[in-house]
């Protein structure tokens, strides 16, 4: 993925140095007779061309890069359990609605008394959920986890309900019973605000599913 966001500025040191590497070496050439303050002005002109085109190399190497997209493996898709009052649908609908058009995420899955009541956005064949050991872990614990690069942690296997290159996941807490996970294309990519920000959603949705 191209990195639109460079500034082309950062590329002026290494410019100016390459400019000015390539003068002082034609004026070497086209001198025939050095005199000792020429030679010295030579030595300091090369010492900081050196210095201007090393600079901007070495920018190149600490600035972050921003972590790649992928195309999830899977269909798009918007299911909702049948049996939810029209209010309860309607919260469900707006809600994973502004998940996937305000945040990075790709797929969202609501989950509460054993039950997948909603799926939205991409995803494989497979739709069985599995609450396992990180499931389990946010129910009891009664806090989110977020895996950043999903594909680093060997508890990724539960989350198979999920496109199978699926980057990142948040599992979010639905009151006791429930569970909201949000899955997204781009590996380290939720910010705290957009914790902060699922987090209050959910406490929303937990009210409204207490209808149910």
């Amino acid at each position: 993925m191209a990195d639109s966001g460079r500034n082309p500025l950062q590329y002026l040191p290494l410019t100016v140095g390459m400019i000015g590497g390539t003068m002082l070496m034609v004026n070497r050439l086209l001198t025939p007779a050095l005199s000792d303050s020429q030679a010295r002005s030579d030595v300091v002109g090369v010492i900081l061309s050196a210095v201007l085109i090393l600079t901007t190399l070495l920018w190149e190497q600490i600035q972050p890069k921003a972590p790649e997209a992928v195309v999830l493996e899977g269909e798009e898709r918007f299911e909702l359990a049948e049996a939810l009052p029209d209010a309860v649908k309607t919260e469900l609908a707006w809600a994973s609605h502004l998940l996937l058009t305000n945040t990075v995420t790709k797929s969202v899955v609501v989950y509460r008394d054993g039950e997948t009541i909603l799926r939205r956005g991409i995803f494989g064949a497979k739709k069985d959920f599995n609450v396992g050991a990180i499931a389990k872990r946010v129910l009891e614990t009664q806090k989110a986890v977020y895996l950043v690069t999903l594909k680093m942690y060997p508890g990724r296997v539960e989350f198979d309900y999920l496109p199978e290159n699926t980057q990142g996941i948040i599992c979010q807490p639905l009151g006791e019973t429930g569970l909201l996970v949000l899955g997204t294309n781009i590996p380290r990519s939720y910010t705290k605000q957009d914790e902060n920000w699922v987090a209050a959603l959910a406490e929303k949705l937990a009210i409204a599913l207490e209808e149910i």
